[in-house]
């Protein structure tokens, strides 16, 4: 094993069967961090012996791996599976031994992507800039010094540390540049804030994040920056960056109603329906009214969102205004001038419709994100942010890729009436 393991380009640390944490709800493989160039073996005539036995281990802990995030194993019958498996997806491994052509399980609900690939490294390489950076700068916390104590990072030299940003930086770069060459007709977008450290000061700094869905159903992080605030300028900017880059094909914007984000929608991307996030719409409209009439209002709320139709919705909108005004004008007020907004995704396929309505697809990527931030606190600089929470956006996308379409290509077909094909470049 230990032979196979550093031939391969691991340590043999601790080799056992994955289990879920606490830090990531994928199943995470025990094979560890890549081994030092001075743990490469003579391979000679074994190689390709070699080479055939690393693929059958890395696909028996791919094996287990998708068994923990099922609860039973392929074929297994089992009163504890909680998710089935959907065939294979091909994908090539480079390692000492040469190119491993690995198959990844795909799974019904969800997706899986192997611990040992790619995107764990390039995370984990980005939280370690970051905290090392804040370290050798001398404006860590003590949260982060305890994060560098514990990674063996104390010894990294401010040249080291540069060296790791630089590499990073270009990788993470490379994919915010990138082009996009197809359709995106749903682009949401949304904004989560963290500290940074500007100077003798600490300031908060706006992250803007776009994902999309493309015209084949599939969801793509689309973009990602760092700016002061969510005021129409930084927005403007934004997206217009994206249309640099071949945003084109949108059909609707899903976002909260924040004033710049709104602006900055209006000017860049003029002509294109805009849906207000439902959740956030309808707590808004709650919040007008005591907390002892929240239920029934909320009841007749849902009387205009349960309406498959446009016509039919906004018939009910109309009388649910009448209704609340006369006790509750505050929230009729809010309903009238945001209800409309609101019900925009009637006008697109009903098997969108959950999806669509609101950001919260958005909020649970934003919750990833947030769970790293959280752990440094405090970001030394600007591109440290766009590093780390860049990382972790390649990483997601790389997961959406592998797994299920978020909307099947026959759903999107409804989008697209016959006619003429969509050009680059209008929006």
């Amino acid at each position: 094993m230990r032979v196979l393991t550093r031939a391969i380009g691991f340590s043999d640390k601790g080799v056992a069967k994955p289990t879920l944490t606490e830090v990531d709800p994928m199943a995470r493989t025990s094979v560890e961090a890549r081994g030092g160039a001075g743990n490469v073996v003579e391979l000679g005539a074994h190689r390709d012996w070699l080479r055939e036995l690393a693929g059958r281990f890395l696909a028996q802990v791919m094996e287990e791996e998708a068994g923990v995030l099922c609860g039973a194993g392929y074929g297994e019958r089992s009163e504890e599976r909680q998710n089935s498996r959907n065939g294979y997806r091909p994908r090539e491994f480079e390692t000492r031994l040469g190119s491993l052509e690995l198959k990844i399980p795909k799974l019904r609900e969800g997706s899986y992507f192997p611990g040992f690939l790619e995107p764990r490294r390039r995370w984990e390489r980005a939280f370690v800039s970051v905290v090392s950076e804040a370290y050798v700068l001398g404006v860590s916390t003590r949260k982060v010094e305890g994060l560098v104590e514990a990674m063996g990072a104390k010894g990294m030299s401010k040249s080291e540390v540069s060296r790791l940003a630089q590499s990073l930086d270009g990788e993470v770069e490379e994919f915010r540049q990138r082009r996009l060459q197809k359709a995106y007709p749903y682009l949401w977008l949304d904004a989560l804030y963290v500290k940074v450290r500007e100077g003798a000061r600490v300031v908060s700094k706006a992250v803007l994040v776009a994902h999309g869905v493309n015209e084949t159903g599939e969801r793509e992080v689309l973009g990602v920056d760092v700016a002061d605030g969510e005021m129409e300028s930084a927005w403007r900017g934004f997206l217009a960056g994206l249309i640099g880059r071949g945003l084109h094909g949108v059909e609707l914007v899903i976002s909260d109603a924040h004033e710049g984000l709104k602006k900055g929608i209006r000017a860049v991307l003029n002509g294109v329906s805009w849906q207000r996030c439902m959740v956030h719409f309808l707590r808004n409209v709650l919040s007008r009214v005591p907390k002892s009439a929240q239920a029934f209002v909320a009841a007749v709320l849902k009387t205009v969102f349960t309406h498959g139709t446009p016509e039919a919705a906004q018939e009910a909108l109309t009388k649910a205004i009448d209704g609340l005004r006369p006790k509750y004008p505050g929230a009729a007020s809010v309903l009238e001038e945001g209800g409309a907004d609101a019900l925009s995704y009637l006008s697109f396929p009903e098997k969108h419709w959950r999806q669509i309505r609101s950001t919260n697809p958005l909020e649970r990527l934003n919750k990833e994100i947030r769970r790293r931030t959280d752990v440094v606190g405090i970001f030394p600089t600007g591109a440290s942010v766009v590093r780390l929470v860049g990382a972790v956006l390649m990483e997601q996308n790389d997961e959406w890729a592998v797994g299920r379409r978020y909307f099947s290509q026959e759903s999107m077909a409804l989008l697209y009436p016959p006619g003429p094909a969509l050009l680059e470049g209008a929006v």
